[in-house]
């Protein structure tokens, strides 16, 4: 390939039904990845994929059921789309087979290389491209474990063959590190490679055997190179007490939408009795108190930005169930009405 070629090859196992899929409150939705079927629908570069649900591509059959979506991109002229960011509803592997690729996973930007592996685990966000993908050819796996938070049990596919040991070490790393980023070996190249062979040739699930085979040749390579890596596990990344501060960071987005403490737990994937206990450690606050805190917040902002809005449309925007209960909550806080606290705080910004 030419230097200013990119190849990136990755697969994506997944989960259920062209409908969102509820697990524990949290909605996960199969990926349509729109921006790349607009690409392939204007001739801007090549894409070959078995799926199941709204991904794009030929269906897989049910022979390969917790693999959603398997295949890979080819682009050799520049590309003006990206995926933003996501989540999968399961674990997903990205190998690039040559150039660069800009991608950005957590809080951390970085340029993908030839050879590089990347790996997002379901509650991850990350997006590919920034904004654009560039040129290359990108195979992508995801498998759906039955997980959606960290502290959850993982569920493998049973077509899975590596050996307990194997599987349970390493499911371990992968649960336990939070490493994302590996720079690989030929073997692994050469995976991914007929992985492509096999999507391409496949006619209707002629080569599922194959597929399968090669899906658990790439797990077990993946845990010869990470085992080969200085590692250091930390059993508190499945804690349950880290699902319960991703759904207190989640909340900041959701916080006008109809919460009970049985449905912030449900979402959060811990007991009621786990997710009280570990809101009060983490915020000094019962979960529902934590909550109108967070709703108060947001009042005060839609407040000074939106003056045109009455202030019963400001509780109901932030959650309240009616007005007159805001404006008690509101001055019980804030020593104040909410339209005093406007008229103030406008009348500051004014001079």
């Amino acid at each position: 390939m030419q230097g200013n070629f990119v190849q990136f090859f990755s697969v994506k196992i997944n989960i259920q039904k062209i409908q969102p899929y509820i697990d524990n409150g949290i909605e996960y939705h199969a990926d349509t990845c729109l921006p790349l079927v607009d690409a392939v629908s204007r001739n801007k570069l090549k894409f070959k994929a078995l799926a199941r649900y709204t991904y794009p591509g030929d269906r897989l059959t049910q022979d390969t059921l917790g693999l959603n979506t398997i295949g890979y991109w080819d682009a050799n002229i520049p590309q003006d789309w990206g995926l933003d960011w996501h989540r999968n509803e399961g674990i997903e592997f990205h190998f690039l087979e040559s150039g660069t690729m800009p991608y950005r996973q957590g809080n951390k930007d970085i340029t993908l290389l030839p050879n590089d592996l990347t790996i997002t685990r379901p509650w991850e966000k990350h997006k590919v491209g920034n904004p654009n993908i560039g040129m290359g050819k990108f195979y992508w796996v995801i498998i759906d474990l039955n997980v959606r938070r960290p502290h959850q049990h993982w569920k493998w596919p049973d077509w899975i063959m590596l050996t307990p040991t194997d599987l349970e070490r390493l499911t371990k790393i992968l649960r336990q590190d939070t490493r994302w980023h590996y720079r690989t070996n030929k073997m692994i190249r050469n995976c991914f490679y007929n992985i492509g062979k096999a999507v391409d040739q496949d006619q209707n699930g002629s080569n599922t055997s194959t597929i399968r085979l090669l899906v658990n040749e790439l797990l077990l390579l993946i845990l010869d190179l990470i085992d080969k890596e200085s590692i250091v596990l930390n059993e508190s990344l499945t804690d349950s007490s880290r699902s319960v501060i991703q759904f207190l960071q989640e909340l900041e987005n959701n916080v006008s939408d109809h919460w009970t403490i049985e449905k912030m737990a449900e979402s959060a994937g811990v007991g009621l009795t786990r997710f009280t206990f570990h809101c009060k450690k983490l915020t000094n606050l019962t979960p529902m108190k934590y909550l109108t805190v967070k709703r108060l917040e947001l009042s005060k902002k839609i407040l000074l930005q939106n003056p045109q809005l009455s202030i019963a449309e400001v509780a109901y925007s932030c959650g309240f169930t009616t007005s007159q209960y805001f404006s008690t909550v509101f001055k019980k806080h804030e020593k104040c009405t909410p339209v005093a606290y406007r008229q103030k705080e406008l009348l500051t910004i004014t001079t």
